[in-house]
Protein backbone atom coordinates (compact mmCIF):
# COMPACT_ATOMS: atom_id res chain seq x y z
CA UNK A 1 0.00 0.00 0.00
CA UNK A 2 1.36 3.46 -1.15
CA UNK A 3 2.43 5.96 1.52
CA UNK A 4 2.37 9.17 0.09
CA UNK A 5 -0.84 10.60 -1.65
CA UNK A 6 0.96 12.35 -4.38
CA UNK A 7 3.87 10.50 -6.60
CA UNK A 8 5.06 6.77 -6.34
CA UNK A 9 8.90 6.29 -5.07
CA UNK A 10 11.06 7.17 -2.38
CA UNK A 11 11.41 10.41 -2.99
CA UNK A 12 7.56 11.19 -3.07
CA UNK A 13 7.59 9.13 0.17
CA UNK A 14 10.40 11.07 1.10
CA UNK A 15 8.75 14.55 0.69
CA UNK A 16 5.42 13.19 2.11
CA UNK A 17 7.05 12.90 5.67
CA UNK A 18 9.62 16.02 5.29
CA UNK A 19 6.39 17.68 5.04
CA UNK A 20 5.16 17.22 8.63
CA UNK A 21 8.24 19.08 9.67
CA UNK A 22 6.79 22.44 10.48
CA UNK A 23 9.57 24.63 11.09
CA UNK A 24 7.40 27.62 13.14
CA UNK A 25 6.18 24.99 15.65
CA UNK A 26 9.30 22.73 15.50
CA UNK A 27 11.84 25.18 16.00
CA UNK A 28 10.68 26.65 19.81
CA UNK A 29 10.57 23.40 21.26
CA UNK A 30 13.70 22.42 19.94
CA UNK A 31 15.66 25.44 21.27
CA UNK A 32 13.56 25.71 24.44
CA UNK A 33 15.18 22.39 25.12
CA UNK A 34 18.19 23.45 24.26
CA UNK A 35 17.81 26.98 26.51
CA UNK A 36 16.98 24.92 29.39
CA UNK A 37 20.75 23.06 29.07
CA UNK A 38 22.47 26.73 28.57
CA UNK A 39 20.49 27.65 31.91
CA UNK A 40 22.06 24.74 33.43
CA UNK A 41 25.18 25.49 32.73
CA UNK A 42 25.66 28.18 35.16
CA UNK A 43 25.16 25.21 37.73
CA UNK A 44 27.07 22.52 39.71
CA UNK A 45 27.24 20.14 36.09
CA UNK A 46 29.09 21.00 33.43
CA UNK A 47 27.58 21.36 29.73
CA UNK A 48 27.09 18.20 27.92
CA UNK A 49 25.85 18.51 24.84
CA UNK A 50 25.27 14.97 23.87
CA UNK A 51 22.65 14.96 26.88
CA UNK A 52 21.58 18.27 25.22
CA UNK A 53 21.34 16.79 22.27
CA UNK A 54 19.34 13.55 22.91
CA UNK A 55 16.92 15.70 24.73
CA UNK A 56 16.30 18.25 22.11
CA UNK A 57 15.49 14.97 19.68
CA UNK A 58 13.05 13.92 22.27
CA UNK A 59 11.23 17.38 21.96
CA UNK A 60 11.44 17.02 17.56
CA UNK A 61 9.91 13.75 18.08
CA UNK A 62 6.76 14.89 20.24
CA UNK A 63 6.33 17.61 17.86
CA UNK A 64 6.71 15.34 14.64
CA UNK A 65 3.95 13.21 16.40
CA UNK A 66 1.60 15.77 16.90
CA UNK A 67 1.67 17.22 13.57
CA UNK A 68 1.62 13.32 11.99
CA UNK A 69 -1.43 12.57 13.71
CA UNK A 70 -3.36 16.09 13.91
CA UNK A 71 -2.86 15.90 9.69
CA UNK A 72 -4.66 12.34 10.26
CA UNK A 73 -7.18 13.44 12.30
CA UNK A 74 -8.27 16.50 10.44
CA UNK A 75 -7.72 15.09 7.38
CA UNK A 76 -8.80 10.91 7.28
CA UNK A 77 -11.36 11.21 10.24
CA UNK A 78 -12.57 14.67 10.12
CA UNK A 79 -12.37 16.13 6.87
CA UNK A 80 -11.44 19.32 7.87
CA UNK A 81 -8.30 19.88 5.41
CA UNK A 82 -8.58 19.76 1.80
CA UNK A 83 -5.22 17.92 1.47
CA UNK A 84 -2.76 15.81 3.00
CA UNK A 85 0.92 14.33 1.77
CA UNK A 86 0.40 11.15 3.53
CA UNK A 87 -2.10 8.07 3.34
CA UNK A 88 -3.75 6.63 5.94
CA UNK A 89 -0.88 3.89 6.32
CA UNK A 90 1.47 6.31 5.74
CA UNK A 91 0.53 8.65 8.60
CA UNK A 92 0.09 5.18 11.11
CA UNK A 93 3.94 4.66 9.87
CA UNK A 94 4.90 8.00 10.46
CA UNK A 95 3.54 7.53 13.88
CA UNK A 96 5.41 4.46 14.71
CA UNK A 97 8.64 6.32 13.32
CA UNK A 98 8.04 9.14 15.56
CA UNK A 99 7.28 6.87 18.56
CA UNK A 100 10.19 4.90 17.63
CA UNK A 101 12.66 7.84 17.58
CA UNK A 102 11.07 9.27 20.83
CA UNK A 103 11.57 5.95 22.94
CA UNK A 104 14.76 5.98 21.86
CA UNK A 105 15.76 9.49 23.08
CA UNK A 106 14.22 8.27 26.79
CA UNK A 107 16.65 5.20 26.48
CA UNK A 108 20.04 7.95 25.85
CA UNK A 109 18.32 10.26 28.44
CA UNK A 110 18.21 6.95 31.25
CA UNK A 111 21.42 6.09 30.49
CA UNK A 112 23.61 9.50 29.86
CA UNK A 113 21.09 11.78 32.37
CA UNK A 114 19.10 11.30 35.01
CA UNK A 115 15.61 9.43 36.05
CA UNK A 116 14.39 13.15 36.70
CA UNK A 117 15.01 14.11 32.86
CA UNK A 118 13.35 10.49 31.71
CA UNK A 119 10.02 11.83 33.58
CA UNK A 120 10.10 15.64 32.42
CA UNK A 121 10.09 14.25 28.99
CA UNK A 122 7.91 11.27 28.69
CA UNK A 123 4.70 13.59 28.72
CA UNK A 124 5.77 15.47 25.80
CA UNK A 125 5.40 12.50 23.66
CA UNK A 126 1.67 12.36 25.36
CA UNK A 127 0.91 15.70 24.69
CA UNK A 128 2.27 15.63 21.44
CA UNK A 129 -0.44 12.07 20.27
CA UNK A 130 -3.17 13.06 22.18
CA UNK A 131 -3.35 16.69 20.63
CA UNK A 132 -5.73 15.17 18.09
CA UNK A 133 -8.73 14.52 18.78
CA UNK A 134 -8.68 14.72 22.65
CA UNK A 135 -6.85 17.65 23.24
CA UNK A 136 -8.13 20.27 20.56
CA UNK A 137 -11.48 20.02 21.64
CA UNK A 138 -11.68 21.49 25.40
CA UNK A 139 -10.72 25.62 25.17
CA UNK A 140 -8.13 24.51 28.37
CA UNK A 141 -6.59 21.85 26.91
CA UNK A 142 -6.19 22.65 23.36
CA UNK A 143 -4.63 26.42 24.57
CA UNK A 144 -2.34 24.92 27.33
CA UNK A 145 -1.05 21.90 25.23
CA UNK A 146 1.70 23.38 23.40
CA UNK A 147 2.83 26.14 26.06
CA UNK A 148 2.68 23.05 28.47
CA UNK A 149 4.99 20.91 26.11
CA UNK A 150 7.28 23.91 25.61
CA UNK A 151 7.80 24.48 29.89
CA UNK A 152 8.32 20.15 29.88
CA UNK A 153 11.13 20.86 26.77
CA UNK A 154 12.79 23.74 29.47
CA UNK A 155 12.32 22.04 32.53
CA UNK A 156 13.84 18.89 30.97
CA UNK A 157 16.63 20.40 28.93
CA UNK A 158 17.68 22.05 32.63
CA UNK A 159 17.10 18.93 34.63
CA UNK A 160 19.10 16.63 32.24
CA UNK A 161 22.18 18.62 32.73
CA UNK A 162 22.14 18.81 36.23
CA UNK A 163 19.38 15.72 37.52
CA UNK A 164 17.47 18.57 39.32
CA UNK A 165 15.58 21.65 39.18
CA UNK A 166 15.52 24.82 40.49
CA UNK A 167 13.62 28.53 40.94
CA UNK A 168 15.36 30.31 37.26
CA UNK A 169 13.92 27.06 35.18
CA UNK A 170 10.55 26.60 37.16
CA UNK A 171 9.81 30.51 36.69
CA UNK A 172 10.60 30.78 33.19
CA UNK A 173 8.49 27.66 32.64
CA UNK A 174 5.45 29.36 34.08
CA UNK A 175 6.41 32.36 32.17
CA UNK A 176 6.63 30.57 29.12
CA UNK A 177 2.79 28.77 29.47
CA UNK A 178 1.14 31.95 30.56
CA UNK A 179 2.45 34.12 27.57
CA UNK A 180 2.38 31.41 24.62
CA UNK A 181 -1.14 30.57 26.20
CA UNK A 182 -1.72 34.05 24.95
CA UNK A 183 -0.46 33.36 21.47
CA UNK A 184 -2.48 30.29 21.60
CA UNK A 185 -5.34 31.78 22.13
CA UNK A 186 -5.06 34.59 19.03
CA UNK A 187 -3.63 31.71 16.61
CA UNK A 188 -7.11 29.50 17.42
CA UNK A 189 -9.41 32.22 16.53
CA UNK A 190 -7.94 32.23 13.05
CA UNK A 191 -10.30 29.46 13.11
CA UNK A 192 -13.21 31.11 14.87
CA UNK A 193 -15.97 30.73 11.99
CA UNK A 194 -15.36 26.81 11.08
CA UNK A 195 -14.86 25.77 14.59
CA UNK A 196 -17.85 27.51 15.93
CA UNK A 197 -19.65 25.87 12.60
CA UNK A 198 -18.44 21.95 14.34
CA UNK A 199 -19.32 22.94 17.76
CA UNK A 200 -14.95 22.69 18.62
CA UNK A 201 -15.11 24.91 22.01
CA UNK A 202 -11.94 26.86 21.73
CA UNK A 203 -11.47 30.18 23.63
CA UNK A 204 -12.64 32.14 20.70
CA UNK A 205 -15.85 30.13 20.47
CA UNK A 206 -16.38 29.69 24.26
CA UNK A 207 -16.14 33.15 25.01
CA UNK A 208 -16.36 34.82 21.88
CA UNK A 209 -13.74 36.67 19.34
CA UNK A 210 -13.55 39.82 21.70
CA UNK A 211 -13.63 38.56 24.85
CA UNK A 212 -10.56 35.84 23.91
CA UNK A 213 -8.65 38.72 22.42
CA UNK A 214 -8.77 40.53 25.83
CA UNK A 215 -7.66 37.20 27.54
CA UNK A 216 -4.93 36.75 25.03
CA UNK A 217 -3.66 40.48 26.18
CA UNK A 218 -3.67 39.58 29.59
CA UNK A 219 -1.60 36.41 29.67
CA UNK A 220 0.73 37.95 27.16
CA UNK A 221 1.13 41.28 29.14
CA UNK A 222 1.25 39.43 32.48
CA UNK A 223 3.77 36.83 31.35
CA UNK A 224 5.89 39.47 29.92
CA UNK A 225 5.60 41.27 32.96
CA UNK A 226 6.53 38.89 35.24
CA UNK A 227 10.45 39.13 34.19
CA UNK A 228 10.92 42.29 35.68
CA UNK A 229 9.85 40.83 39.12
CA UNK A 230 12.13 37.71 38.77
CA UNK A 231 14.63 39.78 37.21
CA UNK A 232 14.38 42.15 40.61
CA UNK A 233 14.77 39.28 42.79
CA UNK A 234 17.76 38.01 41.18
CA UNK A 235 16.11 34.80 39.87
CA UNK A 236 17.10 36.04 36.17
CA UNK A 237 19.65 38.18 35.36
CA UNK A 238 19.69 41.94 35.30
CA UNK A 239 19.36 42.05 31.33
CA UNK A 240 15.99 39.66 31.47
CA UNK A 241 13.72 42.73 30.98
CA UNK A 242 15.20 43.54 27.60
CA UNK A 243 13.85 40.29 26.23
CA UNK A 244 10.43 41.22 27.75
CA UNK A 245 10.58 44.67 25.63
CA UNK A 246 11.11 42.89 22.60
CA UNK A 247 8.39 40.84 22.38
CA UNK A 248 6.17 43.67 23.84
CA UNK A 249 7.03 45.53 21.01
CA UNK A 250 5.48 43.01 18.73
CA UNK A 251 2.68 41.98 20.69
CA UNK A 252 1.51 45.65 20.83
CA UNK A 253 1.52 46.27 17.02
CA UNK A 254 -0.12 42.39 16.96
CA UNK A 255 -2.75 42.41 18.81
CA UNK A 256 -4.34 45.33 16.86
CA UNK A 257 -4.28 43.25 13.74
CA UNK A 258 -6.49 40.37 12.83
CA UNK A 259 -5.42 36.73 13.97
CA UNK A 260 -3.97 35.45 10.95
CA UNK A 261 -1.80 38.56 10.39
CA UNK A 262 -1.43 38.76 14.85
CA UNK A 263 -0.48 35.36 14.69
CA UNK A 264 2.58 35.46 12.39
CA UNK A 265 3.90 38.53 14.40
CA UNK A 266 3.59 37.02 17.99
CA UNK A 267 5.47 33.55 16.68
CA UNK A 268 8.02 35.37 15.22
CA UNK A 269 8.07 37.72 18.94
CA UNK A 270 8.35 34.77 20.76
CA UNK A 271 11.69 33.95 19.07
CA UNK A 272 12.87 37.23 19.67
CA UNK A 273 11.85 36.87 23.38
CA UNK A 274 13.36 33.13 23.60
CA UNK A 275 16.73 34.68 21.94
CA UNK A 276 16.61 37.78 24.44
CA UNK A 277 16.38 35.24 27.40
CA UNK A 278 19.10 33.50 25.80
CA UNK A 279 21.75 36.17 25.50
CA UNK A 280 20.25 37.57 29.40
CA UNK A 281 20.86 34.06 30.71
CA UNK A 282 24.09 32.33 29.02
CA UNK A 283 26.15 35.91 28.49
CA UNK A 284 24.45 37.75 31.65
CA UNK A 285 25.37 41.45 29.39
CA UNK A 286 24.89 43.68 31.75
CA UNK A 287 27.11 42.03 34.88
CA UNK A 288 29.67 41.36 32.42
CA UNK A 289 29.89 44.94 31.53
CA UNK A 290 29.66 46.04 35.26
CA UNK A 291 26.62 48.13 34.12
CA UNK A 292 24.48 49.38 37.45
CA UNK A 293 21.18 50.49 38.25
CA UNK A 294 21.32 54.22 37.35
CA UNK A 295 21.52 56.58 40.27
CA UNK A 296 18.64 59.16 40.24
CA UNK A 297 19.62 60.23 43.39
CA UNK A 298 22.23 62.41 41.61
CA UNK A 299 19.68 64.64 41.65
CA UNK A 300 19.50 65.33 45.46
CA UNK A 301 16.71 67.37 46.36
CA UNK A 302 15.23 67.47 43.26
CA UNK A 303 15.07 63.61 43.00
CA UNK A 304 11.38 62.86 43.72
CA UNK A 305 10.31 65.59 41.57
CA UNK A 306 12.62 64.31 38.55
CA UNK A 307 10.76 61.09 38.69
CA UNK A 308 7.04 63.06 38.67
CA UNK A 309 8.35 65.06 35.77
CA UNK A 310 9.10 61.85 33.72
CA UNK A 311 5.42 59.99 35.24
CA UNK A 312 3.76 62.66 34.67
CA UNK A 313 5.00 62.95 31.06
CA UNK A 314 3.45 59.63 29.89
CA UNK A 315 0.39 60.29 32.01
CA UNK A 316 0.06 63.20 29.86
CA UNK A 317 0.83 61.75 26.25
CA UNK A 318 -1.44 59.15 27.01
CA UNK A 319 -4.37 61.17 27.92
CA UNK A 320 -3.71 63.37 24.67
CA UNK A 321 -3.56 60.38 22.76
CA UNK A 322 -6.76 58.96 24.04
CA UNK A 323 -8.73 62.22 22.56
CA UNK A 324 -9.86 65.55 23.90
CA UNK A 325 -13.03 63.78 25.98
CA UNK A 326 -10.17 61.38 27.58
CA UNK A 327 -8.35 64.24 28.54
CA UNK A 328 -11.64 66.16 30.12
CA UNK A 329 -12.66 62.81 31.79
CA UNK A 330 -9.87 62.42 33.37
CA UNK A 331 -9.30 65.81 34.56
CA UNK A 332 -12.89 65.70 36.42
CA UNK A 333 -11.50 62.57 37.77
CA UNK A 334 -8.51 63.57 39.61
CA UNK A 335 -10.33 66.61 40.31
CA UNK A 336 -12.54 64.77 42.49
CA UNK A 337 -9.96 62.31 43.55
CA UNK A 338 -7.44 65.16 44.68
CA UNK A 339 -9.60 66.49 48.48
CA UNK A 340 -9.55 62.61 49.53
CA UNK A 341 -5.80 62.12 48.76
CA UNK A 342 -4.79 65.85 50.07
CA UNK A 343 -6.32 64.52 53.43
CA UNK A 344 -5.42 61.03 53.40
CA UNK A 345 -1.85 62.39 52.36
CA UNK A 346 -1.70 65.11 55.24
CA UNK A 347 -2.38 62.69 57.45
CA UNK A 348 -0.07 59.55 56.63
CA UNK A 349 2.58 62.38 57.04
CA UNK A 350 1.55 63.55 59.96
CA UNK A 351 1.63 60.52 62.04
CA UNK A 352 4.66 59.88 60.66
CA UNK A 353 3.71 56.72 58.48
CA UNK A 354 6.73 57.40 55.89
CA UNK A 355 8.64 59.89 55.06
CA UNK A 356 10.56 61.80 52.14
CA UNK A 357 14.01 62.75 52.18
CA UNK A 358 15.04 63.29 48.46
CA UNK A 359 12.75 66.70 47.80
CA UNK A 360 13.06 70.23 47.54
CA UNK A 361 11.54 70.66 51.13
CA UNK A 362 8.86 73.00 49.52
CA UNK A 363 5.67 72.98 51.51
CA UNK A 364 2.23 74.07 50.16
CA UNK A 365 -0.79 73.45 52.62
CA UNK A 366 0.87 71.62 55.30
CA UNK A 367 2.37 68.81 52.65
CA UNK A 368 5.47 68.89 50.68
CA UNK A 369 4.97 70.11 46.98
CA UNK A 370 5.79 66.98 45.62
CA UNK A 371 2.81 65.19 46.98
CA UNK A 372 1.12 67.59 45.30
CA UNK A 373 2.24 66.49 42.30
CA UNK A 374 1.99 62.73 43.31
CA UNK A 375 -1.25 63.31 43.83
CA UNK A 376 -2.22 64.27 40.32
CA UNK A 377 0.36 62.35 38.18
CA UNK A 378 -0.60 58.32 39.51
CA UNK A 379 -4.64 59.01 38.61
CA UNK A 380 -3.54 60.69 35.71
CA UNK A 381 -1.33 57.81 34.47
CA UNK A 382 -3.72 55.58 36.03
CA UNK A 383 -6.61 56.89 33.61
CA UNK A 384 -4.15 57.52 30.90
CA UNK A 385 -3.41 53.19 31.11
CA UNK A 386 -7.35 52.98 30.93
CA UNK A 387 -8.28 54.95 28.54
CA UNK A 388 -5.43 53.83 26.07
CA UNK A 389 -6.38 49.83 27.06
CA UNK A 390 -10.23 51.05 26.94
CA UNK A 391 -10.98 53.16 23.77
CA UNK A 392 -14.31 54.48 23.57
CA UNK A 393 -16.32 54.03 20.15
CA UNK A 394 -17.52 57.82 20.93
CA UNK A 395 -13.94 59.51 22.16
CA UNK A 396 -12.38 61.20 18.96
CA UNK A 397 -9.62 59.89 19.88
CA UNK A 398 -10.78 56.62 18.01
Amino acid sequence: MALARHGDGPVAVARAYASQVHPVFMLPPVATALFGAALASEGTRAFDPAVALVYAGAAFFAVYTAHVKDGYVDFHRRGEDDDHPMTERGCRLGLAGATVGFAACLVGLAVLATPVAVALAAPMWAVGYLHAPQFDTNPVTTTLGYPVGIALCLLGGYAAQTGTLAVAPVALAAVFVVTLAGVKVIDDAQDYAYDRSIDKRTVAVVLGPAPARSLAVACLAGGLFAVVPLAITGVLPPASPVASLAFGAVAAVAVRREPTTATMLLVRGAYLFLAGLLVAVFFRPLVAAGVALPDVTAFGPYTYLATEVVFGSAAALLLVRAGRDALWRAARTVAAVYPVAYVWDWYTLEVGVFSIPMRTGVELLGIPLEEHLFMLVVPALVLGVHETVNPREDGDGE
